[in-house]
């Protein structure tokens, strides 16, 4: 099965405004493909709905404990220093690498900048759906 790390501003995208961010979601919430996430992608991703988005401390938990039902969570055992415009982006490398991600999914651009990590494809949304075409049949 396909293995894919999403950024966090993937899920909020999702989460907030649905469109391809949400299908990608919906899929993984469907088990198409294997999604994996680390306790400093979901820290982000809990920050991120409840300050900037105002979304309640209980709702962002659900959220939190959806994900890590249906994902495979990793522990991340380096800390990695490549993006030094942004170093949250770091944790989505690290989290990429320990669950030896196929994919890297994002909509930032730092990532998607360095276009690939340790042979790992950075894609947007779109282009996750193109590379991966068996995944939305699913």
């Amino acid at each position: 099965m396909i293995r894919v790390v999403a950024d966090t501003n993937i899920f909020v995208s999702a989460i907030m405004f649905g469109g391809l961010p949400g299908a990608f979601l919906d899929l993984a919430l469907r088990g198409s493909f294997s999604l994996i996430v680390s306790i400093p992608i979901l820290d982000e991703l809990d920050e991120k709905l409840r300050l900037k988005f105002q979304v309640s401390a209980d709702d962002s938990s659900a959220i939190r404990a959806k994900l890590e039902a249906i994902a495979d969570m990793v522990t991340p055992p380096e800390n990695l220093a490549i993006i030094v415009d942004d170093p949250d982006d770091d944790r989505v490398l690290e989290c990429a690498i320990e669950g030896r991600a196929d994919f890297i999914v994002s909509g930032d651009r730092h990532l998607l900048r360095l276009a690939s990590f340790k042979s790992i494809p950075i894609l947007t949304v779109r282009q996750f759906f193109s590379a991966a075409q068996p995944v939305q049949n699913s």
